[in-house]
């Protein structure tokens, strides 16, 4: 027969009851709940949250030593984390500097778990010539370096820094001393220059 033959049941034999809609709904909310409920994995990897807490730790650390706190990182390294911390100030960061700074930063976080359960290794540097010139400091600290940058009134210029203070920066362009206010210029870029080396240095240890 066409769809197939249908087999009454049985005299005395008990019919199985289908599932109610009521039914179904029920069982899919509870899985629902049962999988909100379930813990997630963690995961090395960091969050700005994470980087924040970090930073309110280390911070006092880095001033007390002198040095302006640049950047907080957290990123993972196989089944550890990778904790990059940019350090600077206006005497520079030497290899001596980056690895006293280092130890003191590692004993405040490990007086201060912030870093998780997860082991981390540790690297304290100094800024890269490829380190956006924003604040203040960053443009007293390029005093000497030629940089590029775009005025509000001029477009994009290329001049060297010949001195910055809390106000503005005066830059050398083609041979005229221009003076502009941090409000008037973006972001400015160090030029690489042969004559001018710029390295970055560091220092790496391991965590708990």
């Amino acid at each position: 027969m066409p769809g197939g033959q249908r087999h009454a049941p049985k005299p005395g034999q008990p019919r199985k009851p289908r599932p109610s809609q009521q039914q179904t709904s029920q069982q899919q909310t509870s899985q629902q709940q049962t999988s909100q409920h379930r813990p997630r994995q963690a995961t090395a990897g960091g969050s700005p949250e994470m980087e924040g807490r970090i930073a309110d730790v280390i911070g006092p650390v880095i001033a007390a030593a002198g040095m302006d706190l640049e950047s907080v990182r957290v990123s993972a390294a196989g089944r550890r984390r990778l904790l990059r911390v940019v350090v600077d100030s206006d005497r520079g960061v030497s290899l001596d500097d980056a690895a006293a700074v280092s130890r003191k930063l590692s004993a405040a976080l490990d007086a201060a778990p912030v870093m998780g359960d997860f082991p981390y290794t540790l690297e304290v540097s100094s800024p890269g010539v490829d380190r956006p010139l924003t604040d203040p400091r960053h443009w007293r600290r390029a005093v000497g370096r030629l940089v590029q940058v775009t005025a509000a009134d001029a477009g994009p210029i290329s001049g060297r820094v010949l001195a910055a203070d809390t106000d503005g920066v005066t830059l050398d362009v083609a041979g005229d001393h221009r003076r502009f206010g941090y409000a008037a210029l973006g972001a400015g870029a160090i030029q690489v220059e042969f004559g001018h080396p710029q390295t970055e240095l560091g220092a790496t240890g391991d965590g708990h």
